[in-house]
């Protein structure tokens, strides 16, 4: 997700959507008839459905991306910067965050397991100070702003090539260095020991029973990015067919535990068996999270383009399931995920990764309809050459394109900084013109179908809007409120953690003479709607 290798990039002139932006509309927070995707409009008496959209961005801790700014910041200072993050999320409408909890094998919490990440102080196993839990703070946080909050891990990276600080005595490179092996700049855990890929269901299941997380994430790291073989690089007599050098990829040194395999009487040829390990990992992974906790999902956020042999005419590329050792198209054919957020960091007119291209083809490869929510590459708007930039409209005509796909119901953006900082207005044009209104997250049905215990609510006038008296029922995560305002439906999402809650008076329409209010539950289900409120 922070490195990705050069693809040879094919673009043509592109005019802009015809009408795509119309349908950045269609999730309004006061209209006279909302619908969302697959919902039914609303009349006079009745609310429409509630609308629905996953609006998510990632947090990178590695590098100090997204959060903390930089190593060493004080408690207070990185709560403070955490906040302003969960703010700018609530201000725009999204309603998750993606928090990278795992970098390189190390934590931005406490564990028995990983020692803390130098991204919170300058030195690997070195705490904040003063001492703070910093995902609890986080999960509790988004929480209280009616934000989902998914743990983001790298299942396979044990040491970033940036680290600043020498690995602490705990870091799996000095516990279990058989389980890890270097590749160029970076020491990787090897997916084929069965160490490493027990160390991270160890991480992994550690947070789930620690943590009131929504969701655990993934990300594209399996086996490594290849590298050039050093003893290749720049050889002038070794041409390609384009009468440049050629490059030969160093091998991934997992030969002991290829050996191993064998020896126990394995059939497999080395490629199968590296895709057969990170498969059997993602299986265990899936399992052993619902096993824990039902309603935690299970998401992976894997290379955008699939398998060569898949692939749809005039799309072409490095090769994730060559390369990588990852099997996306049979996870998604297994079911064994939750939320697929391919990388779709393409732009629309580059005909050979073309982002609508591609993301028809994962929509057609989800047999099991698993959400299907694309990783947007928001950051490069504004990005520093030689880096390719887009243009705010580009994001905005991707999510346009994304909408116009019932079966794809949501996006998220990598990375949050391009939002906090509103590159070029981005976040000024999202708010405007895109979300201008909150949404539930879809609904999880396959892992829960029950619906949440009805609310007690009660409403009554006060001089800034209408006064509501919330107290939950069972299994209640939010409240979808319905204010009607001069015969048009505003919609709200409240926290269940709220007691009371006031509908505010329209600007333009007044007070609200008719309320509603209904559960919503861990996995997005909504309970039976009450009537909270009827002037008199």
């Amino acid at each position: 997700m922070d490195l990705k290798p050069n693809l040879k990039k094919r673009t043509l002139t592109f005019g802009l959507l015809g009408g795509a932006m119309a349908m950045g509309g269609f999730l309004t927070a006061c209209t006279t008839q909302p619908t969302a995707p697959g919902g039914t409009p609303g009349t006079a008496d009745t609310p429409p459905a509630a609308p629905r959209e996953f609006r998510a961005a990632w947090v990178s801790t590695v590098a100090n991306i997204d959060w903390p700014s930089k190593p060493g910041l004080p408690a207070a200072q990185q709560q403070a910067e955490a906040i302003a993050i969960l703010e700018r999320a609530v201000s725009l409408n999204l309603n998750a965050i993606v928090l990278q909890v795992r970098p390189s094998a190390d934590a931005i919490y406490p564990s028995k397991i990983e020692p803390w990440t130098e991204y919170l102080t300058g030195a690997q196993g070195k705490p904040p100070s003063p001492w703070y839990d910093p995902l609890a703070f986080w999960v509790r946080e988004a929480h209280a702003r009616g934000l989902e909050l998914h743990a983001w891990f790298n299942p396979y990276r044990a040491r970033h090539d940036n680290a600043r600080s020498p690995a602490a005595p705990n870091h799996i490179t000095n516990t279990i260095p058989s389980a890890v092996k270097r590749y160029g700049k970076f020491m990787w855990m090897d997916p084929g020991e069965e160490a490493a890929s027990k160390q991270t269901m160890d991480v992994i299941l550690d947070v789930v029973r620690r943590y009131d997380i929504d969701g655990v994430h993934i990300d594209d790291y399996f086996y490594p990015y290849p590298i050039e073989a050093p003893e290749v690089a720049g050889n002038a007599q070794a041409l390609d067919g384009n009468g440049k050098p050629a490059s030969k990829e160093l091998d991934f040194p997992d030969t002991p535990a290829w050996e191993r395999y064998l020896a126990s009487g394995g059939k497999l040829d080395r490629p199968s068996w590296r895709r057969d390990n990170v498969n059997r990992l993602i299986e265990a992974m899936y399992k052993g999270i619902h096993r824990e906790k039902s309603w935690v999902r299970f998401g992976i956020s894997p290379f955008g383009m699939g398998r060569p042999d898949r692939r749809p005419p005039g799309i072409n590329g490095f090769s994730q399931y060559d390369k990588l050792y990852a099997d996306a198209e049979l996870w998604l054919e297994k079911g064994w995920l939750d939320y697929f957020v391919p990388q779709l960091y393409w732009p629309i007119a580059q005909t050979a990764q073309s982002y609508p291209v591609l993301l028809d083809y994962w929509i057609s490869q989800n047999p099991q309809g698993r959400h299907m929510w694309p990783g947007l590459f928001t950051s490069r708007i504004g990005a520093p050459a030689p880096t390719r930039t887009y243009e705010p409209q580009e994001i905005l005509d991707q999510i346009a394109l994304t909408r116009q796909r019932p079966l794809s119901t949501g996006h998220v953006h990598f990375s949050m900084i391009a939002l906090t900082q509103n590159r070029q207005g981005i976040s000024d044009k999202l708010k405007s013109g895109i979300y201008t209104g909150p949404a539930l997250v879809p609904a999880t049905t396959w892992l829960a179908s029950e619906r949440p215990g009805t609310p007690q609510v009660s409403g009554a006038p006060a001089k800034d809007g209408v006064r509501l008296k919330l107290k939950a029922g069972k299994a209640t995560a939010l409240y979808a409120v319905w204010s009607r305002h001069g015969g048009q439906w505003r919609f709200d999402v409240v926290p269940a953690s709220r007691v009371d809650w006031t509908v505010p008076d329209d600007g333009k329409l007044g007070a609200a003479d008719l309320v509603y209010v209904s559960p919503v539950d861990r996995l997005g289900n909504e309970g039976a709607r009450v009537q909270a409120w009827r002037k008199p």
